[in-house]
């Protein structure tokens, strides 16, 4: 799991696509799979009850349990839905991009995800840092901002100061407001000013979160860093062997890869002209027609 990069990927997405995207439903994708998930994993009660997860772990990312909001096929199903109730073809793609982000940045860690589900439960994991919400959330904590998943964190936080202007009011009124009409309907009942301060929220949520467990992390409580691989290694964590049921057959890694490479094709497809193949042909062209009217000079 990622602690700031879910509230930043938005964002930096946003800043990518422009207008061929939804500010909202992107945000909330990002968030809905910790969001139906992660309250039961660390445990929460109220008026004397407690809901928590028996195996954590599988609860959140395997199966039997709601590891099936952690895949790729999760954000289909759910923007196939949101279509069929809104009529709103953005909206649902927006979702399901916000989704697969999170999705994705999941199986950066011990534990990872099932990318192939339903035709598999077998979880995949890249293993750059410690999975480790089996240790509540201060014990997370402290193993996350220790690691390499700091790191990761560090990068998004790069990408969402470099692409800044996604913040301007300019760029609220002229990109953001008219694609989504989510905007059209609160502007009717909030001011300008209040649609900004919402609109830039997670942005500064991310970056205060990130801060604040990282100050309480190493300066409050002297957490030791190790951002070797798969690291920090002061804390047990848990591994995508310990849920599967054997290693990844060659079979299963192709099933995997082809799923994600149509993942990345169709995200650059929506993308449209804002994708790296088509500003590569652009630029390709682009030369091609100087140095012909250079010719004709």
């Amino acid at each position: 799991m990622s602690w700031v990069s879910h509230d930043l990927e938005p964002y930096v997405i946003q800043r990518y696509m422009g207008k061929k995207i939804a500010f909202v439903p992107l945000l909330i994708g990002s968030y809905a799979p910790d969001l139906a998930t992660k309250w039961v994993v660390y445990g929460t009660g109220a008026f004397g009850l407690k809901v928590a997860a028996s195996d954590p772990a599988r609860f959140h990312r395997g199966f039997p349990g709601a590891g099936f909001t952690h895949s790729p096929f999760f954000g289909i199903v759910a923007a196939g839905l949101i279509y069929l109730a809104t009529d709103n073809k953005l909206w649902a793609l927006s979702f399901m991009i916000g989704q697969w982000a999170h999705a994705f940045t999941d199986t950066l860690d011990t534990l990872g995800v099932m990318l192939a589900f339903p035709f598999s439960t077998h979880i995949y994991s890249i293993g750059l840092w410690r999975y480790t919400a089996d240790a509540g959330r201060l014990g997370d904590a402290a193993a996350y901002f220790s690691g390499p998943g700091f790191v990761w964190d560090a990068f998004w936080l790069v990408l969402a100061l470099l692409g800044w202007r996604v913040l301007t009011k300019t760029y609220f009124r002229d990109v953001v407001a008219p694609t989504d009409p989510f905007w059209g309907w609160a502007g009717r009942r909030l001011p300008e000013t209040a649609l900004l301060a919402l609109y830039r929220t997670s942005y500064f949520f991310g970056i205060a979160r990130g801060i604040t467990w990282l100050l309480w992390v190493h300066l409050v409580n002297s957490y030791a860093f190790d951002v070797s691989w798969s690291g920090p290694h002061w804390i047990a964590g848990v591994r995508n062997e310990d849920l599967n049921h054997g290693p990844t057959s060659a079979r299963l890694l192709l099933l995997a890869l082809a799923i994600s490479f149509t993942c990345l094709l169709l995200y650059l497809r929506i993308g449209g002209h804002l994708s790296p193949l088509r500003l590569l042909r652009r630029r390709l062209a682009a030369a091609e027609a100087s140095a012909g009217s250079s010719a004709d000079g």
